[in-house]
């Protein structure tokens, strides 16, 4: 029981403080609730007639006389009849000084749609060579025994012994030795040729007089074995690929791209390259292609990039620095921070040439740096409020609701 008679008795005793304060604050600043229609006999020093007086940070209640602020520790601020109309909110320099307002100007600055990626050395697929052989027979010598050897263009790769090669050399050896007919001759050249005999071996047969069954595969061009498919002593079938050569010419450096950022890729565009262990070597590439793929788990696509390899630096699975290098344009801009997103709109509030400030909804573009493109609702030259701009739309949304209070047949 004496508990709950102590906590009655400290809720009255707020209740009669609050009240106190009120009545305080009423009869030391002015009649708080004038009508909002009546207007006091006031005119300023320049003639201006003086509508009320009131707290910008408590805007809600007007005085009709000047004096300190019984809310906050300054000086009221006088609301004059031609600013009744003006549908901007005014704020007195000394007031903005005190809030730290801080305009800035919307300009044309010049923005790149480049940006940095992170991309993976892979062979470049399109720069890959098949070694085949064109007849049944055995490896009698492996010169290369290892998958990822690097090779020139003309080394001999292995030594293939082709039996079936023998025959029709022996045939055209014999026709040529018992002098028939040139056409006999031809045709069995021919005949060897169709079975892909090396014009090379034929001519070693013809200068030893003796058939040749082994022959060199060659490498056709320089690069590395991505593929080997033969062992020594092992016997082939005709289309059996025993070595596959990828390229270095150029390799690729696949990248995952944001969606956002992949749509301003274009083919074509140029990258420039820095190998991420080393900072020192650059390399210049051209994006090839944007596989047509989105990862559902990273909401990236994958953007090809050819890079200029002559120098046989890179290998597959090192790392490359990309920056991916778009069009310029100017655009305009202001500070992000003068923006205001409510969800469903973006407001800046614009400083006008009577010093009042209104807000503006705006269409924003890509964000640069710690600025913001605008696109729509904005001019070159206008200066927005960049800082206290939430305090200044408070007292916009105040205005608009008094003034419907204010209005004929609002005041009761």
């Amino acid at each position: 029981m004496k508990r709950a008679q102590a906590i009655a008795l400290s809720v009255l005793g707020a209740a009669v403080l609050a009240a106190a304060g009120f009545y305080a604050g009423r009869h030391t600043g002015g009649p708080a609730d004038m009508p909002m229609g009546a207007a006091p006999a006031a005119s300023s020093p320049e003639g201006r007639k003086v509508l009320y007086w009131h707290d910008p940070m408590v805007p809600g209640q007007r005085f009709d006389q000047p004096g300190k602020s019984p809310f906050m520790d300054m000086q009221l601020v006088p609301v004059y009849a031609d600013e009744a109309g003006d549908s901007g909110v005014k704020v007195s320099p000394t007031v903005q000084q005190n809030l730290g307002i801080r305009v800035a100007t919307a300009r044309k600055a010049p923005v790149s749609s480049s940006f940095d990626a992170v991309g993976t050395v892979q062979f470049d697929e399109r720069l890959a060579v098949a070694v085949q052989t064109r007849v049944a027979g055995f490896i009698e010598h492996l010169a290369v025994r290892a998958p990822m050897e690097r090779v020139r263009q003309g080394q001999v790769l292995a030594t293939v012994f082709a039996p079936e090669w023998l025959g029709p050399q022996n045939e055209w050896l014999a026709l040529k030795r018992a002098g028939v007919s040139e056409d006999l001759v031809n045709a069995a050249r021919e005949r060897m040729r169709a079975m892909s005999i090396p014009d090379g071996l034929i001519r070693e047969s013809e200068s030893a007089g003796t058939a040749q069954a082994r022959f060199p595969l060659s490498a056709p061009v320089s690069g590395v074995i991505a593929e080997l498919g033969v062992r020594e002593g092992a016997a082939v079938a005709p289309g059996t690929t025993l070595f596959r050569i990828a390229g270095l010419e150029k390799v690729w450096a696949v990248a995952e791209v944001p969606e956002a950022q992949a749509i301003r890729l274009a083919r074509g565009q140029k990258v420039k390259a820095v190998l991420q262990a080393d900072a020192s070597l650059a390399f210049e590439g051209e994006l090839k292609e944007i596989l047509p793929q989105v990862s559902s788990s990273t909401r990236t696509l994958q953007a090809r990039f050819e890079v200029d390899n002559k120098d046989a630096k890179l290998t597959p699975g090192m790392l490359l620095r990309l920056q991916v290098i778009g069009p310029g344009s100017s655009r305009l801009v202001v500070p992000s921070e003068a923006v205001i997103r409510t969800g469903r709109r973006a407001i800046v509030l614009v400083r006008r040439e009577n010093g009042s400030f209104e807000s503006r909804d705006v269409v924003l573009g890509h964000e640069v740096g710690d600025d913001i493109e605008v696109t729509q609702g904005l001019t070159e030259g206008e200066q927005v409020v960049a800082s206290g701009q939430f305090l200044i739309d408070s007292e916009a949304r105040l205005r608009s609701v008094t003034g419907s209070m204010s209005a004929p047949g609002g005041a009761k």
